[in-house]
């Protein structure tokens, strides 16, 4: 820990999401005068290691974010909603990688990349955005700069992970029990509270949360939803068809955009991505180059590749994009907007 750092608090500290939080701010060195570990009442009494100092877990109640200057959240919305408010009215800003604010006009949703300066909005919140739109503006926001955007339409290829470590393990036993010729049971996907489960070894679901009354689901219309909020673009017309692969981590996209002006060049296409923030450009067919999940895994960027003109429309592209769903889908974005939160001197 250092003198001159602030006391942070991980909310969810046990959890997948909130392991790479902290991996993370380990990794980055983020200045932490004091570091608090919360969780539910069942995790509470565990010790998680950071730089070398045994820590133990506390159970998450409002009175434990006393003095906390910044928390980040990734414990169920649930939680959220119940307790970042209590830390906010005891001083900390929070950022909370659930989905409980996301969608709420007074609390700024950030990917650094693309909208830092929002962050001189909240009022104690700030949004992290859903993993699948994360990656996806990263990507298009240097073609938005340059080019204007007018329609995106997005089919997801999305890992397992992100439906928790359950999920996985339900993956694993299935393909292995499949392999072995025995009957499976699924229980968990494509979502838990749902009434029917599918196998997912050896399988595509065309569902991920819950459908909503418009025939889209409830992680469609957050891609939709969130990606014209931290573009503040209310008219762009986004489509998104969100599927769960057998993928351990690393969700992968099929984008198609449509931009204002038109006459760009795959080539002028290519020099604005190698060179965009936060990206890295994977694109040679020729040698059969181009973005995969298991290469994602472990790294913070976003990997995009597979750019192609449309065949029909001079305002069209197709890209293909990759990210590590926990780092910058999750635990990178998180700690990123704490780092422009000193930068911009925003944390005191």
């Amino acid at each position: 820990m250092v003198e001159q750092g602030f006391h942070v608090a991980v909310v969810g500290a046990t959890g997948a999401v909130g392991q790479q939080m902290l991996k993370t701010l380990e990794e980055r060195n983020f200045p932490i005068s004091k570091l608090s570990l919360l969780s539910s009442k069942r995790s509470a009494g565990k010790t998680v290691t950071y730089k070398g100092e045994q820590i133990t877990v506390q159970e998450a109640t409002p009175e434990a974010f006393e003095g906390v200057q910044l928390a980040l959240f990734s414990a169920g919305g649930s939680v959220s909603k119940e307790l970042a408010p209590e830390a906010v009215k005891r001083g900390a800003i929070c950022v909370d990688n659930t989905s409980a604010f996301r969608m709420d006009e007074n609390v700024p949703l950030v990917v650094p990349e693309v909208n830092e300066a929002d962050l001189h909005e909240h009022n104690g919140i700030i949004a992290n955005p859903n993993c699948s739109t994360i990656q996806m503006v990263v990507a298009l926001e240097p073609l938005r700069e340059q080019y204007g955007l007018k329609k995106v339409v997005v089919s997801t290829y999305q890992a397992v992970s992100g439906a928790g470590l359950n999920a996985i393990n339900e993956m694993k036993d299935q393909s292995k029990a499949i392999l072995e010729g025995k009957e499976v049971t699924p229980e968990i996907l494509p979502v838990g509270g749902d009434k029917k489960h599918y196998q997912i070894a050896f399988n595509a679901i065309p569902q991920i949360d819950l459908f909503q009354d418009n025939g889209y689901t409830f992680e469609e219309m957050k891609m939709i939803n969130e990606t014209k909020k931290i573009m503040h673009m209310s008219d762009l017309e986004v489509a998104a068809t969100c599927v769960r692969l057998p993928v351990e981590t690393g969700h992968s996209e099929s984008v198609y955009i449509e931009t204002e002006q038109g006459g760009a060049s795959v080539e002028e296409v290519r020099n604005l991505l190698a060179n965009a923030p936060g990206v890295t450009l994977q694109d040679d067919p020729s040698n059969q180059v181009y973005p995969m999940a298991t290469t994602s895994v472990g790294k913070n960027d976003v990997f995009v590749g597979r750019i192609r003109k449309d065949l029909d429309r001079d305002n069209g592209f197709h890209l293909w994009v990759v990210s590590d769903n926990l780092l910058k889908g999750a635990a990178w974005n998180s700690v990123q907007i704490a780092e422009s939160l000193v930068k911009l001197q925003l944390l005191k």
